[in-house]
Parts: structure tokens; sequence; C-alpha cells
């Protein structure tokens, strides 16, 4: 299923946006795998901010030009492709991955190279040219599911970070009023600045929950993509939860497979305490 479909299955649902009184989105108690944790990693676009689409789509263009150029017929599938080769990762790995997995081996380029084809820099240059004009041309809403466990992890001291390869992550986080529930963020640019391996390595997440003052068994991780749920698992967390929010056929057992101890739809299930362990 498209991620675009996603979003069309929670339209009945309004999206949260800055602006909107939290006192009418919350107010729950946290279920008991949340109640296991001192602290709780989140990750941004797809978990906290319905961007992970938006991401979707800008790849798609961005490999599609590619794509033709080469002399593939081939497009790029917004839904599996960028589930399996390039969510969760930083633009370069992830344009190097779907690239490979189309047998297409582009030069590395140079970090100036312009938006283009003729390298992987240049063609996650052009990606995150067509992210950056859709994000500034209106903003992306938080999924309301996430904000009323952010508030519910509020209300029980439970201190939260926001993690993300993206370098948007502050003004995703700003833009859908909810940057304030975050003790901290650690993003791209905090990854470049301090050299930190992006996913599936574990180094995001445990610097967030370094400053969160958490060792990592005692806090928990959540994530939508494959290689986040990795990182999770890989970083000794206490508890990896995996969003499943393109509901494949395969996406859930693959978020299983890759390390999540549970797997929800949304994130509101660990409110109720129904999610169900592996």
């Amino acid at each position: 299923m498209a991620v675009r479909e996603t979003a069309d299955r929670n339209a009945a649902q309004p999206p949260f946006r800055s602006g909107r009184n939290p006192a009418t989105v919350l107010a729950a108690t946290l279920g008991p795998s949340l109640r296991s944790v001192r602290a709780v990693v989140f990750d941004t676009d797809g978990v906290i901010t319905d961007s992970a689409r938006v991401h979707a789509a800008a790849w798609r263009a961005a490999f599609d030009a590619c794509l033709r150029a080469a002399g593939h017929d081939r497009p790029f599938d917004p839904g599996e492709d960028y589930r399996r080769f390039v969510d969760g990762r930083n633009r370069l790995d992830g344009a190097a991955a779907f690239l490979a997995s189309r047998d297409l081996r582009l030069p590395a380029g140079d970090p100036d190279d312009p938006p283009g084809t003729g390298t992987v820099q240049a063609v996650a240059a052009r990606k995150e040219e067509l992210f950056t004009r859709q994000l500034r041309a209106g903003g992306i809403a938080a999924w309301p599911g996430t904000v009323r466990v952010l508030h519910a992890l509020r209300a029980a001291g439970v201190p939260c970070a926001a993690v993300s390869a993206s370098r948007h992550a502050p003004e995703l986080l700003e833009g859908a009023g909810v940057k304030d529930l975050f003790r901290t963020v650690v993003d791209g640019k905090e990854a470049a600045r301090l050299n930190l391996a992006g996913k599936p390595d574990p180094a995001l997440f445990l610097e967030a929950a370094r400053r969160l003052g958490v060792p990592a068994p005692e806090a928990a991780v959540i994530e939508d993509a494959l290689a986040g749920v990795e990182a999770g698992r890989r970083g000794g967390f206490g508890l990896v939860v995996g969003v499943d929010r393109t509901a494949g056929p395969t996406s859930a057992d693959d978020l299983r497979e890759h390390g999540a101890s549970i797997v929800v739809r949304d994130l509101a299930e660990l409110l109720t305490g129904r999610a169900n362990r592996r």
C-alpha cells in the first residue's frame, strides 16, 4: 500500500497542528509497555510528523528522473522502494541503496554538486530541493495518536527525545506545534557535527538517550523504518516499537524481523495496553 493511502485512511482523524489546545488531544494513561521505561526516543518522519509521504514523493521525482536518464523503465515505488531502501537513512545512504537495488552505480560526486542525475550527490540534492519546496509551501502535521502519547509521557514525567536523519527535524517539529514536548532533538545537522553514523547504526539513538540521562536498556525507541528498528535493536534498547503506517502484506513482519518487539498501526495503541509483544 502506498504511503499516500495511509494518509487517506487516517483523513477522518484531524491532524494536530500548532495553535490547537493540547488539552483537547491528550490525556490518557500509559499502557504497560511504556510504563516499563524511563525515557523514550522518537523517530521524526512518519512517527511524529506525517512527513514520510512528502519525503517519498520527493524521492520519487528525483529517482525517476535518474532512472529515465539511464534508460530504466520501472519507476521508483514510493511505498515498497521507499520502505525498503530509503526510509530512516540519511540522504546519501538512501540514494545509494536504492540505485544499487536497480544495478545503477553512479559516481559518488561532491557535496556541492547541483541537483541532477549524474551522481549520487546530485540525486540527493534534487530530492532535498523538492522536499524543502513542499515543506515551505504548507507545513506538515503531527500524527494525533503520537501527540496523545507525548502528552501522556509528559504527565508521567518520562523525558522524550526526537531523532531524525534529516536536517529538517526542528523545523518540522516547530511547524507541527510539538517541539516543546521534547527535551532534545538529534537531527542530521547534529549527526554531521558529531560525526555520528546513520541508521541502522544506533549512534543517533544512543546520543539521544545519553542526553536524556537514561541508559539504552531502560529506554524505548519508536520507529517506522526498517533501518530504525534495527538501530534500536543493535543499540540494546529495552523496548523497540515499530509503527506500521503502510500496513502492507509483509510490513509488520518486516518490522519484527528487523528488531521491533511491538508493532502498532498508531501510537495511541500504546495508551490502551492492546499492543502485542512479539
